[in-house]
C-alpha cells in the first residue's frame, strides 16, 4: 500500500501496544517500523532491469524477517525495550501489502509464492482515514477494529464480484480456464474482472454495490500471451511471468510490449501500466507516471453511472 497508510498502520498498532508506556514515541516507533520493509526498493541494477521487481516485496516483507525488522525499528526509534511493539508494527506492512494485488513473498525463504489477496486497492482513502483516527489514543482500538472490518468487507466484496464474473462468463458461453477480480482505485465497489477462455483474456469492470445486484461494463478482449522467445530471453520471460502471476498480454497498440494484464492505464480498454520488451536484451517499461485517476470517472463508476 502507499507509504502514508503503512506509516499510520504501524503507528496505530504501536500506540495500541505501548502508547501508555512510551507516549508519542510509540507513534514514531510504529511509523518507522511500518515504513522499513520498503527499503527493498533500493535493490536494483542497471544491468538487470528485472532485479527491482524480483526483490520488491521480497525478503524484507516475509514473516521470517519480521522479528529482525521490528527490532531494528525499535533501535532506530530509540525504544529498544519496546521490541514487541516494533515487531507488531512491522508485521502490519507485509500483511497489508499481501491484501493488495501486486504480490508479496510472505513465506520467503521457504516459498517464492507471491501472495496477493486482492481485497483492497493500493490506495484506499477511507482505510487510511480509519488508521489516522486509530492514532488518536481515545479511539485507537475501536478504529483498529473498524480497519479490520474494512478489510473483511473487501473479502466479501471480492467473492461477490467473483460470483458475478462467473455468471457473466456463463452468459457468454465461455469456458473459464482461470479467473481473478481486482479492486480498483480507492474503493471496494468496482472491480476489474479478468479471465482466460480459449486462449483469450476477457477484461471487464464489475460493480458490486454493498446493497443490490451486480452490474457489468464490458471491456476488451486480448490474446493471452505466454510467448516463445529466443533462448536468451527465456529466463527473463519466466521471471516476469512469476511477477505478474502469469497474467500476460501484449499491448494492442504496441505488440512488442508484453504487459502485466492485471493492471491497465484505462478503465475501458487495456493498456499495460508496465511490462517488458526484448530488443533483443530485456528492457523494463514502466508507465506508472502516465497513470491518471479521474475523480469524476471514479465517482461515476462507484455510483453506477457508467454501468448498464
Amino acid at each position: 500500500m502507499d507509504p502514508l497508510t503503512h506509516a499510520l498502520a504501524g503507528a496505530a498498532v504501536a500506540w495500541s501496544v505501548s502508547g501508555q508506556r512510551l507516549g508519542k514515541r510509540a507513534l514514531v516507533l510504529g511509523a518507522v517500523a511500518g515504513l522499513l520493509p520498503d527499503l527493498d526498493v533500493f535493490i536494483r541494477s542497471a544491468s538487470d532491469p528485472l532485479l527491482a521487481i524480483e526483490h520488491h516485496r521480497g525478503f524484507t516483507h516475509s514473516f521470517a524477517f519480521v522479528p529482525i525488522g521490528g527490532l531494528l525499528a525499535a533501535f532506530l526509534a530509540g525504544a529498544r525495550k519496546a521490541w514487541l511493539a516494533g515487531i507488531l508494527a512491522y508485521l502490519t506492512h507485509p500483511l497489508l501489502d499481501a491484501s493488495t494485488t501486486y504480490g508479496t513473498q510472505l513465506f520467503w525463504p521457504f516459498l517464492d509464492t507471491r501472495v496477493g489477496l486482492d481485497v483492497i486497492s493500493i490506495v484506499d482513502p477511507i482505510f487510511t482515514l480509519i488508521l489516522a483516527i486509530a492514532c488518536i489514543a481515545r479511539w485507537n482500538r475501536a478504529a483498529l477494529a473498524i480497519a479490520v472490518l474494512w478489510l473483511a468487507l473487501g473479502f466479501v466484496q471480492r467473492e461477490r464480484a467473483s460470483a458475478a464474473q462467473l455468471q457473466l462468463a456463463r452468459q457468454r458461453g465461455d469456458r473459464v480456464e482461470r479467473a481473478a477480480v481486482f479492486p480498483t482505485f480507492g474503493n471496494t465497489i468496482v472491480w476489474r474482472s479478468l479471465y482466460k477462455t480459449n486462449g483469450m483474456l476477457r477484461m471487464d469492470r464489475i460493480r458490486v454495490p454493498w446493497f443490490g445486484s451486480a452490474a457489468i461494463a464490458q471491456g476488451s478482449t486480448v490474446p493471452d500471451a505466454m510467448p516463445r522467445h529466443s533462448t536468451n530471453s527465456v529466463r527473463d520471460l519466466e521471471r516476469f511471468a512469476w511477477f505478474s502471476d502469469r497474467w500476460l498480454a501484449r499491448d494492442p497498440e504496441d505488440p512488442t510490449l508484453l504487459g502485466d494484464a492485471r493492471y491497465s492505464l484505462h478503465n475501458d480498454r487495456y493498456k499495460p501500466v508496465w511490462g517488458i520488451r526484448f530488443t533483443p536484451q530485456t528492457r523494463w517499461v514502466d508507465r506508472s507516471r502516465e497513470r491518471r485517476v479521474s475523480p469524476r470517472e471514479t465517482w461515476d463508476e462507484i455510483t453506477g453511472r457508467r454501468f448498464r
